[in-house]
């Protein structure tokens, strides 16, 4: 019998942007403290998660998560350019070889 396809685990590219949309919102907290963990121990220092506009739902809750994440600087919704209030910009706390520059 094959395996339950919502089950299957979703491969996350460690990049600058985490599109949040392909990933079930129950799972959605889970693959964002993940993806911090993986982006800090890579020497990011920032990166935008894309959680969508909708009714603001998942950003409330990206943003929660964030919030509680010791790898987590600060945070701030991206500006009109870079999705405005349907991404996140997360600045995160120097830990390895830095890949992108200081917060502003």
């Amino acid at each position: 019998m094959p395996a339950d396809p919502e089950q299957a685990p979703v491969p996350v590219p460690i990049e600058e942007v985490l599109d949040l949309h392909p990933f079930h919102p129950r799972d959605i907290p889970s693959v964002v403290e993940e993806y911090l963990r993986e982006a800090a121990a890579r020497g990011f220092r920032e990166v935008r998660l894309i959680h969508g506009r909708g009714r603001g739902i998942q950003r409330r809750v990206v943003q929660e998560v964030l919030s509680r994440q010791p790898e987590v600087l600060r945070f701030a919704d991206a500006p009109s350019d870079r999705g405005g209030w349907g991404a996140t910009l997360v600045w995160l706390k120097p830990t390895g070889p830095s890949q992108a520059g200081p917060p502003p």
